[in-house]
């Protein structure tokens, strides 16, 4: 439990039911050929949030904060805040819906009850934890989740026997099946997700303080941020082996919704709850972290306290799960909001991207911990195909693609 801190509360976050669908989706259509794109969004991924975190333990200040400061004249400052507080303020109250109807989902598997019933407890559970105003707890609530979720789906992954080969082959060897395109781009954009840098930036000072030694704080960070998003990394591929291995080749229209009463036939009853747990704890871990980075995102952005205890960053949080809650429990799905929060993290992530980058090279700031030669290249790697995900995530929203 010592050895993970910040680094999981990313992996909470990404690692949700709209990761578990492209997942399930993306092998069942696609095999084994589409791995090589989950490894690269977990480098990515590890690469950014690395940099997220070390501006954070070295400046002790947030993302947003460096956006503000960064920007002398008020226009653009003006712009740049309002870009974090519409993408990750409004985006997140957007996406929290589908957080929450995913682990309605999960649980309504377990138990007969009504779905609108489950929506409010599961929010009343996150609200719990949230309002209790204590960074360790909640911590250590998504580290048990997230292990949970590992157990879960890895145990799937080997009752199923993929292919090991098969699985190396698509891990090392990039390929592009046709109409394959949409797909790499979701499982992508799922996995290397802007609002998780600006929570990777805060939550770091929590974990570790000024008491900390420098040295060994951006040591034990790099080490969280490393292990925690590569576990994130192995609960993906579990899901992709398992829709792989069962379902590809068939006709079968595939969603995380009928994964696990399809995989009954090969798993036999036991597949439904294994499952259910694993969609439950995907769901609830991402709507306690949405409104959290949300609150970490919006606070900074408008200079407010990033306190767990401070009304404000509370309202924030409360607005998000709320909203989200309210939309699941009446069944339906806010796709206006949405859609705007797509294409507002699909301009936001390469300008954040860019912007990380540039600061990250600051001698000013940063003194000696700056980007090193060989982390800009890979910075400038991610930043390329960040902003090609961007713009094609935009072009397709416009309806171009």
């Amino acid at each position: 439990m010592k050895k993970f801190g910040p680094g999981l509360l990313v992996t909470a976050a990404f690692i949700g039911p709209g990761t578990i669908t492209t997942a399930s989706v993306a092998g069942a259509n696609f095999g084994f050929a589409l791995l090589w794109a989950l490894l690269f969004s977990v480098i990515a991924t590890v690469v950014l949030q690395e940099m997220a975190a070390r501006l954070g333990l070295v400046t002790h200040a947030g993302l947003s904060e460096a956006l503000r400061s960064s920007f002398e004249h008020p226009l653009l400052r003006s712009l740049a805040i309002a870009l974090v507080v519409a993408a990750i303020g409004i985006g997140n109250a957007a996406y929290e819906a589908g957080n929450i109807a995913g682990a309605t989902l999960g649980a309504a598997a377990i138990i007969n009850w009504p779905s609108s019933l489950l929506a409010l407890l599961i929010g009343a559970g996150a609200f719990a934890l949230l309002i209790s105003g204590k960074y360790r707890v909640v911590e250590r609530v998504l580290v048990v989740l997230v292990l949970l979720m590992s157990a879960v789906f890895i145990i799937t992954m080997v009752m199923v026997k993929p292919s090991v080969p098969a699985m190396l082959s698509g891990l090392l060897t990039p390929t592009l099946p046709s109409g394959a395109t949409l797909t790499v781009i979701a499982l992508i954009g799922t996995t290397v997700v802007p609002y998780n840098l600006f929570l990777h930036a805060s939550a770091v000072q929590e974990k570790w303080p000024r008491s900390v030694p420098l040295v060994q704080s951006l040591n034990e960070a790099r080490w969280d941020t490393g292990l925690s998003i590569g576990i994130g990394g192995l609960i993906t591929l579990a899901v992709m082996s398992t829709a792989a291995a069962a379902f590809f080749g068939s006709d079968t229209q595939l969603s995380a919704a009928t994964m696990a009463s399809q995989l009954e036939p090969l798993l036999g009853a036991a597949a439904k709850y294994f499952f259910a747990v694993g969609l439950l704890a995907a769901g609830l871990t991402s709507a306690i972290t949405a409104p959290l980075a949300a609150s970490y995102a919006v606070c900074g952005a408008m200079g407010w306290p990033r306190d767990f205890s401070n009304l404000r960053f509370k309202l924030v949080w409360l607005v998000v799960l709320l909203s989200g809650v309210l939309f699941a429990a009446l069944g339906t799905k806010p796709i206006a909001a949405i859609i705007f929060a797509q294409a507002a993290n699909g301009f936001l992530l390469p300008l954040i991207a860019i912007f990380l980058l540039v600061v990250m090279n600051r001698k000013d700031l940063l003194q000696e911990h700056r980007n090193r030669i060989a982390t800009n290249l890979l910075g400038g790697v991610v930043v390329l195909i960040a902003t090609g995900l961007g713009g094609f995530k935009l072009l397709s929203i416009a309806g171009v693609f």
